[in-house]
């Protein structure tokens, strides 16, 4: 099986939604998943369920760094690093034989210079034949859209955060 290349993307809610949908389910098939959360601190709900499973390996940076435009210089810089160190390992986690990767939020993560987009098309490019991939976050760039297979993007047209009900545990996060 030839694996491709998906982006949900958007700014509406159900992008992270999506790609823990699709790891489940391919969790049930029996392929064997690694799942990193890029921009969040791993305390999301579904980091909880996904961990459940034998054969899905969950990777995320433990440190909260809040979101971008609050981070200092320095908490930027930190944050870059580790990322960065997080991208590296499950691509080679991915590498040595898992059948999806899904990189939530590494297109928020690349935007936002965190990691290096060029690592991350270099890698879609030279990628195993049948790893299937998932990138979710807001903005791909044309290059992150042209190396894809799948774009689904999510559009808001109401949410409640807009009237100010915060995200709430198990719904948003």
């Amino acid at each position: 099986m030839a694996g491709l290349v998906h982006i949900y993307c958007g700014d509406g809610k159900g992008k992270t939604t999506a790609a823990a949908g699709l790891a489940i389910r391919a969790a049930g098939a029996g392929m064997r998943v690694v799942f990193a959360q890029f921009q969040k601190d791993g305390t999301s709900s579904e980091i909880k369920a996904l961990g459940r499973f034998d054969n899905i390996d969950v990777e995320f940076v433990g440190t909260n760094y809040g979101f971008y435009r609050n981070m200092s210089p320095k908490e930027k810089e930190a944050a870059a690093e580790d990322y960065t160190k997080l991208l590296l390992s499950v691509m080679k986690k991915a590498a040595a034989g898992a059948d999806m990767l899904v990189l939530d939020e590494v297109i928020s993560a690349c935007n936002n210079r965190l990691v290096p987009e060029e690592m991350l098309c270099g890698f879609i490019k030279e990628k195993p034949p049948g790893l299937e991939m998932v990138l979710t976050g807001r903005n791909p760039s044309r290059k992150l859209l042209s190396l894809s297979d799948y774009i689904t993007e999510m559009r808001k047209i109401k949410h409640p955060f807009d009237c100010g009900i915060p995200a709430r545990r198990g719904v948003e996060f």
